[in-house]
């Protein structure tokens, strides 16, 4: 093994050496300790992939495997990498977005007692998507893609006592598993038809392939190329949260707002999009499969940002506006445009991650509040957190010259000068998009920055509004919980005492409702505890969060302004070379390649182009009607009363997901314990067989009477028995 091969393993064992002493060792560490190690593993993991880049930009690139896990037949199960322009930029990206977040994480969970299990995870989570992205083979990316699921829902129900956290916590399993089937089922055609999980051998051999076919319904023939990337994709559908599969995202807000940043900059949603651009030999086989994955991408671009323009907790806003920007990478992906999907995925991690961190800066600074209606003014408190989120909220919008500006800018371009079916469709979601991108971006800046401070105001209309949400949550909650005790005290008491306590079933109801009303408000806050503010403050008045946190924010507000100008290379030159495949029939990129006359020049024609006249005309309406027109927002509620409950209802998703995806898992769990359990293990094998063994015992022991005529009888019965078989078999 080679000094750079040796570097190598270095990157992701440097986070895992952390995870391990937070984690297992943590008794013996002191806080400081935990983070500290935890830390400087991080250092370790970006110094090293720093050195790995720049190795590769040198031209030395590396796939071979390390292990071999096992051998079946022909087909060898091994551990490797695969370094090159790709996997190198990905690791930067996630190695410097997570190390933000470790140093941001001492200042935002300094009073949490869970403080070096966090660490712990999220150099877990960093581990985990490090192996992903430095796969060779389908079997260590299913290892990652499944570790960095694990590590994520341990991060989303941290606070594991709050009801929400636990309910985010189940939606996001049971919502990636279906996800995670088809990715299993794509992964297992590849075995069966290829003999090999190796990157390299499949896809040498895929154009070979691509002429089979699959009839997955008898006499429907379907071409195997798309089947398997149909079913690789819907793995990406959960892990980069796209339509239908979206749901769990959102909900995920429920974790630390660190680990927002961490699971929607850079890590476990870019995931998908990372696998799509990884199998670009693959999909540029099946135009149905690109066309599948643009429309996709194109209904989760537009209709998730439309939600976004109606929410008030700050962190959810920013979720939506993820997905939303997911849209226009899975697009991009769609219309062949692998390398601007990528470079979307860079810039977007850098001011995502402002956006979420500057929202944990606010929930802070406003006593873990988080409903933009009890914020505003907050400009002249929080100085940094304004700045940086200001620069995040211009990218996001995409306007020159921030990053984000360039990568979505190129998506748009791209989608319109792709050829294949369905691409117009995209472009006109994607136009769109834009507008409604400026409009929900500088709604969160001016709800929150701007205008009265109506945290100083409990007589404020917004204020009271949310108050009387929360009240009427609230309400909701404790009404659930009586009826659930109720029903729970109900059948306690049709099953007789069952502890010999001497408190009845009434007590049993009292007990249980009081214990959900402790903890029911717990659920409506991003907070450390039970240390929830949910009225005016008073005195205390917001001030900047410390330099632990305003240091993050500061370090990636600088490439959320300049990452984008390194376009021309990027998106338009060799930079990945032969890690990213596109066919001659799919010339999107290559017409905008023809058409790229620098950094200044696409500035220049984005000033006359219609997404940024869109972009402005949203932040002009969120202008107007937050500041201009504060009176309007109450009365536009009351007016679209009808679309706005369809947008906070998510178009109906979360009633879909509680009832198929929860519902179906009740359901087959259910099924399994009476049908399987009751019925087959314990009814036939266990209750069955002792019920044959008791009926043969009890015939046998009437033979056994303990007289011997009744044994002589016997014997002599059996010899005319076999005498009489002998004889036939001789006669016949």
């Amino acid at each position: 093994m080679t000094g750079m091969q040796k570097l190598y393993l270095v990157v992701p064992l440097a986070p895992l050496f952390g995870a391990i002493a937070a984690g297992l060792c943590g008794w013996l560490l002191s806080r400081r300790a935990a983070h500290a190690i935890t830390i400087a593993g991080m250092l370790v993991c970006l110094g090293s992939a720093i050195a790995v880049y720049m190795d590769v930009m040198a031209g030395h690139h590396f796939n071979g495997a390390l292990y071999t896990w096992m051998v079946s037949g022909n087909a060898k199960f091994e551990i490797g990498f695969l370094i090159d322009p790709l996997s190198a930029t990905m690791m930067i990206v996630v190695s410097f977005v997570s190390l933000m977040v470790h140093i941001y994480t001492i200042g935002y969970m300094a009073d949490d007692p869970g403080y070096k299990r966090f660490f712990s995870y999220i150099s877990l989570f960093t581990f985990s998507m490090l192996m992903l992205v430095m796969s060779n083979n389908f079997l260590q990316l299913f290892f990652g893609w499944e570790a960095v699921g694990l590590v994520s829902y341990l991060l989303i129900g941290f606070w594991y006592a709050r009801p929400t956290a636990i309910y985010a916590n189940l939606k996001a399993f049971l919502v990636n598993r279906v996800g995670d089937f088809g990715f299993l089922l794509g992964i297992a055609l590849v075995l069966m038809y290829f003999g090999t999980l190796d990157y390299a051998t499949v896809f040498a051999n895929a154009k070979n392939v691509a002429s089979n076919s699959i009839e997955i319904i008898p006499g429907w023939g379907w071409s195997l190329m798309t089947v398997i990337c149909i079913l690789l994709f819907i793995g990406a559908m959960g892990k980069s949260a796209q339509f239908p599969l979206h749901v769990w995202l959102p909900d995920s807000m429920e974790g630390p707002t660190p680990i927002s940043a961490l699971i929607h900059a850079a890590t476990m949603v870019t995931a998908g999009i990372f696998m799509v651009a990884r199998m670009s030999p693959l999909f540029e086989l099946s135009d149905t499969a690109l066309t599948f994955v643009m429309t996709i991408g194109a209904i989760t671009a537009f209709f998730m940002a439309l939600i976004a323009t109606v929410q008030y907790d700050i962190k959810r806003v920013v979720a939506y506006s993820t997905l939303s920007q997911l849209g226009y990478m899975t697009m991009a992906l769609g219309a062949s445009a692998y390398s601007a999907a990528i470079f979307h995925l860079f810039t977007h991690a850098f001011f995502k991650a402002v956006l979420f961190l500057g929202a944990g800066s606010v929930i802070i600074a406003m006593h873990h509040e988080q409903d933009m209606r009890k914020m505003g003014g907050l400009r002249k408190y929080l100085p940094i957190t304004y700045a940086t989120m200001l620069i995040g909220a211009l990218a996001n919008a995409g306007l020159p010259p921030f990053a984000g500006f360039f990568s979505k800018d190129t998506i748009i371009e791209a989608l319109h000068a792709s050829p294949l079916a369905g691409a117009g469709f995209a472009y006109f979601l994607a136009t769109a998009g834009v507008l409604v991108g400026g409009f929900y971006s500088f709604r969160l800046m001016f709800y929150a920055f701007h205008g009265k401070e109506r945290f100083a105001d409990p007589n404020d209309p917004d204020v009271k509004a949310c108050d009387a949400e929360r009240a009427a949550q609230l309400k909701a909650e404790q009404e659930a919980a009586k009826v659930a005790a109720a029903a729970k005290a109900a059948l306690d008491a049709a099953k007789g005492p069952q502890d010999g306590h001497s408190h009845g079933a009434a007590e049993h109801a009292d007990h249980a409702s009081h214990a959900h009303d402790a903890h029911a408000s717990h659920g409506a806050h991003d907070a450390h505890g039970a240390h929830h503010d949910s009225h005016a403050h008073g005195d205390h008045k917001p001030h900047e969060s410390p330099w632990v946190v305003t240091l993050p924010l500061i370090a990636l507000a600088v490439p959320s302004v300049c990452a984008g100008w390194i376009i021309g290379s990027f998106v338009f030159g060799d930079y990945f070379g032969k890690a990213i495949f596109v066919s001659e029939a799919h010339p999107a990129i290559a017409t905008l390649k023809a058409q790229f006359h620098g950094v200044i020049g696409m500035m220049t024609h984005g000033l006359m182009s219609l997404p940024f006249w869109l972009a402005i005309i949203g932040a002009g309406t969120a202008y107007y009607i937050y500041i201009v027109r504060p009176d309007l927002p109450i009365q536009l509620r009351a007016k679209w009363g009808v679309v706005v409950t369809i947008l906070m209802e998510k178009y109906g998703f979360d009633r879909f997901n509680d009832w198929f995806f929860a519902g179906g898992a009740r359901l087959l769990g259910t099924g399994l314990w009476k049908g399987g359990d009751v019925v087959v293990i314990d009814g036939l094998l266990v209750n069955g067989s002792a019920q044959s063994v008791g009926l043969f015992s009890t015939i046998i022991r009437k033979l056994q009477s303990g007289y011997i005529y009744n044994y002589a009888f016997a014997m002599i019965f059996g010899i005319l028995l076999l005498l009489s078989i002998t004889l036939w078999s001789l006669i016949a």
